[in-house]
């Protein structure tokens, strides 16, 4: 994952492998459930690394810099870094609620309409709770309200 990358819902795992459906399989069985678990575990390790590395690397490079323009970029530097840690947090969390989906078997399942998310798109987007339709009408939604 590219350090400080602006979008935290993009996501480089380690060994992805796609989801190959059998031909007649039930949707969201024990072997989907089971390789949803790994991709959100896997995404949910990295995030943590990610924690560790900045803890890490703040304290490595905090220094009090005589300058005040070294001071401010530092600061600005770290400010940066705390805010994407803070969103990768919520992520966490959000990923956290989805192991809880999957445990109560809500997972897969658009929340709005009921129907199936779709295997591909919860590979896209593990924590997916809409479907493309939905999600698409919540779209169009906010932007009407937000101008």
């Amino acid at each position: 994952m590219p350090k400080n990358s602006a979008n935290t819902e993009t996501f480089a795992l380690r060994p992805f492998v796609p989801y190959k459906e059998k031909k007649g399989e039930e949707y969201m069985n024990a072997d989907q459930k089971e390789h949803f678990r790994q991709l959100l575990l896997n995404w949910k390790m990295e995030l943590m690394e990610e924690v560790d590395r900045t803890v890490s690397h703040m304290k490595d490079e905090a220094a009090n810099f005589p300058d005040p323009a070294d001071r401010a970029s530092q600061e600005e530097e770290f400010s940066l870094e705390l805010r994407t840690r803070d969103r990768e947090r919520k992520l966490i969390k959000k990923i956290d609620s989805t192991f809880e989906l999957i445990e109560a078997d809500d997972y897969g399942y658009c929340n709005a309409c009921g129907v199936e998310i779709g295997i591909r798109r919860l590979e896209a987007r593990p924590t997916a709770t809409l479907c493309v339709d939905c999600k698409t009408l919540d779209e169009i939604k906010e932007k009407q309200i937000g101008g």
